[in-house]
């Protein structure tokens, strides 16, 4: 889970205003800062130890990214996920996906394998663990092996413009730690299918993937709402 709101420390190598937007950015994802909830300028600053004005900047910043709507007399709150939010999301992410594994399971070369296969068992590891910063990590790291290896420049950037709105949805998906032993699964199939070269096995299996992701994130949203 990531580190509650506080006092920020400043890093040097980064402007302050960008400090602060990773920061709230950060607290809307792992979901410190819920899906409806207002975020007040002088509570966030008093909160981190710094002016107003970098908070708004990195709130307007964060608008811009769907994270943040700004409510007419009620200002700014978390952006909250719809059911209709989900679906196109993952929709397109279920076709990209798909594409991405088909072809890298025809152009994929062996180092990518050996790396597919050890990002698999550090995400196993760290499930082990309860690790969901580490789960969450090798997640993503087992999709852009795939992503790397399908050799198509296009398509990955594709997949990095959808990039923000996916971390949002992955982070609900595997805090469901019953969820994860579910991965694993998928994640095998997925590795087995490319490693035999099963073009259409590995296409169903990567999409099947997604769809049963949205299945999780759309009752673990419906479930927070009820608490």
């Amino acid at each position: 889970m990531a580190n509650k709101l506080g006092k920020i420390n400043l890093n040097d190598y980064k402007p302050l205003r960008d400090v602060i937007f990773t920061t709230l950015r950060e607290a809307i994802i792992m979901g410190e800062l819920k899906p409806g909830e207002r975020l007040m300028e002088v509570q966030l600053a008093e909160k981190m130890g710094v002016s107003r004005t970098p908070v708004r900047e990195a709130i307007r910043k964060l608008e811009l990214e769907g994270l943040v709507v700004m409510i007419p007399r009620k200002g700014a709150h978390v952006a909250k996920l719809t059911d209709k939010d989900i679906m196109d999301v993952l929709e397109v992410r279920a076709s990209l996906d798909g594409l991405a594994t088909a072809l890298a399971t025809q152009r994929i070369n062996d180092e990518e394998l050996k790396e597919l296969k050890h990002v698999q068992s550090q995400f196993e590891n760290y499930v082990e663990k309860g690790n969901l910063q580490g789960i969450i990590k090798k997640d993503i790291e087992f999709h852009d092996v795939i992503y790397r290896a399908s050799k198509n420049e296009k398509l990955i950037q594709i997949v990095n413009n959808l990039r923000e709105q996916v971390y949002r949805f992955r982070v609900i998906y595997l805090k469901d730690f019953s969820s994860t032993e579910d991965v694993i699964k998928e994640h095998v199939e997925i590795y087995s299918a490319i490693l035999e070269r099963n073009i259409e096995a590995a296409r169903e299996s990567a999409k099947r993937h997604i769809r049963n992701q949205e299945q999780v994130i759309v009752k673990a949203i419906k479930k927070s709402e009820l608490n």
